[in-house]
């Protein structure tokens, strides 16, 4: 059966936690197929806080481990959405 995964990830106070949370992506590349940030901005500011959804692949236990690296900074949500198709 195939799936698709998704894993989105909420930060607060992204210009604090972004470099952090970058570092994880970059170890965890390999797993990532898509990437796509989205934060609220105005004419006058950028929100302090974004959304990044990534459409994640390979072993379970290495998207697992991204997560759980991930869920450990401060200011950082995380929550997994599995679709699967025959």
């Amino acid at each position: 059966m195939e799936k698709h995964t998704i894993v989105g990830v909420h930060i607060t106070n992204r210009i604090k936690h972004v470099q952090v949370v970058q570092k994880i992506f970059t170890e965890f590349g390999c797993e990532i197929k898509t990437r796509l940030g989205l934060h609220d901005v105005g004419s006058d500011a950028c929100s302090p806080n974004g959304l990044i959804l990534l459409e994640v692949c390979g072993p379970d236990t290495e998207i697992a481990k991204m997560m759980a690296k991930l869920k450990k900074v401060t200011g950082v949500d995380v929550k997994k959405m599995i679709f699967t198709h025959p």
